[in-house]
């Protein structure tokens, strides 16, 4: 790991914000709410106008999402423990702070890639038995069959990466991301409009979207940003009943997490069309989509043209 290469004006300003903030959980005793800590670093540091312009894809100011996003460096690292809302910093994070605000960010960097590496090596992104890419059988694999088996590994481990860094930023960030998605699948048909509603007194509703330009056809959008907490059938219910009062007959519940098997049974035996989306699937979709990412690489196969050659 080189040390001494310059880090990008983004990677410079996400070091210093990131340093930032385990510092102060560490001085804060260890343990402190994310809120808490994202008040105090405009405190400790001094922001420039680019680090405060708001981005326009989910309303943050750039340094709080820096904060959000390489935060997950940190939990991968085995620096941070996070919990509803509550940080905690552990030991190894504290000693990672004593390299200092470079040392950490590459030190995090690398926690996070080693957690990358295991993710591709894992039972679900594995070869199943008897396909070894040394069998006889795999080295005749046509190209194009092994060009679509590595990008669904490599789509399975960025669909782990989009969980993980949803799951760090704030409810409203992802309420708007589930109605830019639905937007993005054709929900609101030819000039629809999305629109993510506040939190509080929504009565267990988050969103909508209008499938026609007066609003006459609405689907409903309910939103957990849940990390490990399954979605159980008193919630769907809940949100049934929301429906209900709105006198509205679909909706679409979105999960950072699972749902029961008893709220997907409780599902099927509805009236109403309720449509469920996990995180597994949410991240899938994001991706089918475009949604939250973006085209690094692109490859093409190519073939001979028989009728170029051709001499009739």
């Amino acid at each position: 790991m080189c040390v001494n290469k310059p880090l990008s004006k983004s990677n410079a300003l996400a070091s210093k914000v990131i340093f930032a903030a385990m510092t102060i959980l560490r001085d804060g005793g260890g343990q402190m709410k994310a809120a808490d800590i994202f008040d105090a670093i405009p405190q400790k540091l001094t922001l420039d106008d680019w680090a405060q312009e708001v981005i326009e894809s989910n309303g943050l100011a750039r340094w709080r999402t820096y904060v959000h996003f390489f935060s997950v460096d940190a939990v991968k690292a085995g620096y941070l423990l996070k919990t509803k809302g509550i940080w905690q910093i552990t030991s190894s994070g504290v000693q990672a702070l004593s390299h200092g605000e470079l040392g950490y960010f590459l030190a995090a960097r690398e926690g996070y890639r080693a957690w990358k590496r295991q993710q591709l090596n894992s039972p679900e992104t594995a070869m199943p038995p008897g396909s070894d890419a040394d069998d006889a059988s795999v080295a005749q694999e046509p190209p194009e069959d092994q060009f679509e088996r590595l990008r669904k590994e490599v789509n399975s481990v960025l669909a782990a990466e989009i969980l993980e860094v949803v799951k760090t930023n704030s409810w409203q960030f992802f309420e708007r991301l589930v109605v830019q998605l639905l937007l993005a699948m054709g929900y609101g048909g030819t000039g629809g409009m999305g629109l993510a509603l506040q939190r509080g007194g929504d009565g267990g509703v988050d969103g909508f979207i209008n499938q026609d330009k007066l609003g006459l056809d609405i689907v409903y959008v309910q939103a957990k940003r849940w990390a490990d907490q399954t979605v159980g059938r008193p919630e769907i219910q809940q949100f049934v009943g929301a429906l209900a009062g709105r006198q509205a007959n679909r909706g679409v519940f979105i999960t950072t997490s699972r749902f029961s098997a008893d709220a997907r049974d409780y599902v099927k035996a509805l009236h109403v069309r309720v449509i469920l989306i996990d995180g597994e699937l949410l991240a899938q979709l994001m991706i089918e989509h475009g949604v939250g990412v973006s085209t690094w690489k692109s490859y093409e196969l190519k073939r001979i043209d028989s009728d170029f050659f051709s001499e009739e």
